[in-house]
């Protein structure tokens, strides 16, 4: 292999294993911040256990989810060093931003949010629990805005030329803003939701199977199958509006998500195979719809590939598999949360064995789903790393050997199998472990919700 294709693939390796752990942070901060509010109000100990436990949780996803961030930062210098000169002063200001306005207020509230419990106010822990979710959800807007700058470039200039060439930013909030931020952001918010959700869901579903935890069990199965569904539910709307902004703005990133050739009224094709040989794609579609979701109107054209130059266009079936099994997974997702809902209402979830093991597998939907749709939206953005400006192949640095990429591959592959071993076996021992006794509140014996009961 070439030091491109290596670089690109240790690159892909190191954000897709730290991608497991940011979305589980921010969909657990979520839930925390609900459970602990949910026990200020009602004063029920359950929901002052669920904090408890869950909080434990959190501390092991952030660890690691810190610990695995930084390499990525270190790559930009040594892989990526003529894309680092291009894009430092855009990357700079939004790094730094997250530093201060994310990084900052999550960790200096994370020892409150952690040791807290029996040494401050109710009120106070509260407070640092929803400045520890909010400190989470600012580090998402400034690599959503970084990554989404990369895809629809704005508010900047380029500066000198050849080698020396630089993005310059012009308008700091025309960059925060660009054409395609808010929605990746909301869309990227939404996943995270229904990681922390469905976490949340399979570990419940797990104890019950298990006869085990029953009380805590029941109630943390409901909150979670709620926001689970809430979030399932948002994240159609998101990926919708984001479907429109790549319509508007990356064209034949659409065309290749849909194996879209000719600029004609364009089918919605629900799973097939693109063939990019022969450019057409087999499988199961139906017509017109693709133009009635971006345009309103069955009749209207939707822009094709062949309108793009073949060294122009994104690697086609690749991109179309990724977007399909992210849209897939979503509705599957909205079905798990929805049925579950339906059998916990009825009072016959705890009797279908059947079910909840589907909610205990169903911890790993948002997690490939999440995964499916970065894949998606990086691979449709080729062969640009800075859309219409710098290309991938022009990004990497230039003394950089094959061979030495290809050991960092090998070593950082070792690496983080062992540090995911860590995670699952330290995650397995807080289930196993399960919420304690003194994790009650003092106000009296755990007592279930009338509505959980």
């Amino acid at each position: 292999m070439d030091v491109l294709i290596l670089s690109r693939i240790q690159f892909t390796l190191t954000v897709a294993f730290h991608y497991i752990y940011p979305p589980l942070s921010i969909g657990l901060g979520v839930m925390l911040v609900i459970m602990e509010a949910l026990w200020l109000k009602t004063n029920q100990p359950i929901y002052h256990q669920m904090a408890r436990f869950w909080t434990k949780v959190f501390a092991l996803t952030f660890s690691i989810g810190v610990a695995t961030g930084i390499v990525m930062e270190f790559e930009f210098g040594t892989n990526w060093a003529a894309y680092s000169r291009y894009v430092g002063d855009v990357f700079g200001s939004a790094l730094a931003a997250e530093g201060i306005f994310a990084f900052f207020l999550e960790s200096g509230f994370l020892a409150l949010l952690l040791f807290g419990w029996n040494r401050v106010g109710r009120k106070m822990h509260f407070f640092s629990t929803c400045m520890v979710c909010l400190g989470a959800h600012f580090s998402a807007v400034w690599i959503v805005v970084a990554n989404s700058w990369m895809q629809t470039p704005a508010g900047f200039h380029i500066v000198g030329e050849g080698m020396k060439a630089r993005a310059e930013i012009t308008d700091f909030w025309a960059l925060v803003f660009n054409p395609s931020s808010m929605d990746r952001l909301f869309h990227v918010l939404c996943g995270a939701w229904q990681a922390g959700a469905f976490l949340v869901a399979s570990v419940s579903a797990w104890y019950l199977l298990k006869k085990c935890h029953e009380e805590f069990a029941r109630a943390s199965l409901r909150l979670a199958l709620w926001v689970g569904l809430a979030s399932s539910l948002l994240q159609l709307v998101s990926g919708h509006t984001s479907a429109i902004g790549v319509a508007k703005n990356q064209p034949e990133k659409l065309a290749a998500f849909e194996g879209h050739y000719d600029t004609i009224p364009a089918p919605l094709t629900l799973f097939g195979w693109v063939d990019e040989k022969n450019e057409k794609v087999t499988g199961v579609a139906l017509p017109g719809m693709l133009s009635w979701l971006i345009y309103n109107d069955t009749t209207k054209p939707v822009a094709g590939l062949r309108e793009v130059k073949k060294e122009d266009r994104p690697p086609v079936n690749m991109s179309f598999q990724f977007f399909h099994i992210m849209v897939a997974l979503g509705f599957a997702l909205i079905g798990v949360a929805g049925i579950g809902i339906f059998y916990f209402g009825r009072g016959s979830l705890f009797d279908k064995r059947w079910m909840l093991w589907v909610l205990v597998l169903s911890v790993l939907g948002p997690q490939l789903a999440n995964q499916a749709g970065w894949f998606a939206a990086e691979v449709g953005r080729q062969p640009w790393i800075v859309y219409k400006y710098l290309r991938t192949s022009e990004g990497l640095s230039r003394f950089v050997k094959a061979e030495t990429v290809l050991t960092s591959v090998i070593l950082f592959s070792l690496i983080y199998t062992l540090l995911f071993a860590v995670f699952i076996y330290l995650l397995d021992d807080k289930i196993k472990k399960g919420p304690h006794a003194e994790d009650l509140s003092p106000s009296g014996k755990l007592s279930l919700p009338k509505e959980v009961a």
